[in-house]
């Protein structure tokens, strides 16, 4: 039987995705492991690895087109002994799905594919799914495409789990995910099937929608104030249809509040200087590292967290998630829009090693190379547009955090010190916090940590 590949949800809020480049032709030989094809998500460029031993009999989607829709058949496989010919002339006839995965890290999940799922009744229907928001300033993070809804809930699960499903007489809509996003994966099926884990209720009649916000205007009444020639249609592209879904998601869902203190940056200036100055040069004339200051504040925001743990947490409806570690989101601009690529244990990191990561991360992400475990997750998130001039601004949180660090720029101000007038160097840093999980007395403790470190910057190397 023919083996079809579809498109793959490489990540839980993907949609569609550009099939870059195929790493095979047609009649050539796959083996488990092989790169088939190079896909583009809204944030990097994946490898898409088969798991199927076979010949590739049909190349449905040539490479370089874009916006292919998530699950639509892009290529068959001719299983071992199988006809070619026959199988590429059966191309989308109800072949088998293809067990081929995205190869993000050494140990790839399979990517994640949505459940069929039974519709909720006509007398109360279930909400419209929508993607999951992912970086609240605009960056970051995917979605699963077409969702099945179950009882009002989307479900994502990998191809191995749902066949496992399958085959144990389980209904997937009640085994407990543990995959990213929530996703149910392999081991979740296995950990059901054998009563290690329970199984999710089944959920009765869902209960009648809550009214949704008021619709914005359509296209054509926001065109309809305009000249018409006088403005030119600029189509989006996937990265900022997510990015739109993801900031109203995350202002809806998300009870921002905000915290900002000024800090006096002086003696984290002239640290920096010194250890630049100190840094050694390589046979090309070049200081080994360059510490900049965003640097310093990733390693406070770190510290701060490791001395006030009860803010380090994300909050999902089942309990508090308490992290042991500081991952800290830094966003980086992009064309198109940006990214939160991650310093995974901030707080066990030298400012060195903080600043090399973060010049790698940035190079990378702007070549579109991360891939998705570098910029999804973290406990927290730092956004800084001091480098552009903005004094102050509040940031929107990126869930699954409960918070996120606007960072303004430094400059020279008159202080009041001991009754004399001061020029001190003085920056706003500004704190989101998801009043759900951070209380205004935790959140003014964790910002008042962060201000200390800034402040001190011999805390950091300590």
């Amino acid at each position: 039987m023919p083996i079809n590949i579809l498109m793959p949800a490489l990540s839980p809020t993907m949609e569609k995705g550009n099939l870059a480049k195929w790493r095979k032709k047609e009649g050539e030989a796959i083996a488990p492991g092989d790169v088939i094809a190079e896909i583009e998500t809204d944030k990097a460029t994946m490898d898409y690895e088969a798991v199927d031993a076979g010949t590739l009999a049909k190349i449905v989607v040539p490479e370089g087109t874009a916006d292919v829709p998530v699950n639509q058949l892009i290529a068959v496989i001719a299983a071992e002994g199988e006809d070619v010919k026959a199988a590429a002339s059966a191309a989308g006839q109800g072949g088998a799905p293809a067990k081929a995965e995205a190869k993000p890290e050494a140990k790839p999940a399979a990517p994640a594919t949505v459940v069929e799922a039974p519709k909720a009744t006509p007398s109360a229907p279930a909400p419209s799914p929508q993607p999951s928001p992912q970086l609240g300033e605009g960056a970051a993070g995917p979605s699963a495409g077409p969702a099945a809804v179950h009882a009002g809930t989307r479900i994502f699960a990998s191809p191995l789990a749902r066949r496992l499903a399958r085959e144990a007489g389980i209904d997937i809509a009640r085994v407990l995910g543990t995959g990213p996003h929530s996703r149910v994966v392999a081991r979740d099926v296995d950990a059901a099937k054998s009563g290690k884990v329970p199984l999710k209720a089944t959920a009765g009649a869902p209960a009648a929608a809550a009214p949704g916000p008021v619709a914005a205007m359509s296209d054509d009444k926001v065109r309809a104030l305009f000249e018409e020639g006088s403005y030119e249609v600029v189509p989006h592209d996937n990265m900022r249809k997510i990015i739109a879904q993801r900031l109203v998601q995350a202002k809806q869902t998300i009870p921002h509040f905000y915290l900002t203190v000024t800090c006096t940056i002086d003696k984290l200036l002239a640290a920096r200087e010194d250890i630049n100055a100190a840094a050694p040069k390589g046979e090309d004339g070049k200081p080994a590292y360059k510490l900049s200051v965003n640097d310093f504040v990733i390693k406070a925001m770190a510290q701060a967290l490791v001395r006030v743990p009860d803010a380090n947490v994300t909050w999902t409806e089942g309990g508090m998630l308490k992290h042991k570690h500081a991952d800290i989101g830094v966003a980086v601009a992009i064309p198109g829009g940006l990214i939160t690529p991650v310093i995974r244990q901030a707080e066990t990191k030298t400012l060195t090693q903080i600043s090399a990561e973060m010049k790698d991360y940035a190079a990378r992400a702007r070549a579109r190379k991360l891939k998705p475990h570098e910029y999804q997750g973290g406990s927290t998130a730092i956004s800084n547009l001091g480098m552009y001039g903005i004094e102050e601004f509040s940031a929107v949180i990126n869930p699954p955090h409960a918070t996120i660090l606007a960072v303004g720029a430094g400059a020279e101000m008159a202080v009041v010190k001991n009754g004399a007038i001061e020029i001190a160097t003085q920056m706003k840093i500004t704190l989101s916090t998801d009043h759900r999980a951070v209380d205004g007395a935790l959140g003014a403790e964790l910002i008042s940590a962060i201000k200390a470190m800034i402040e001190n910057p011999v805390m950091l190397v300590v």
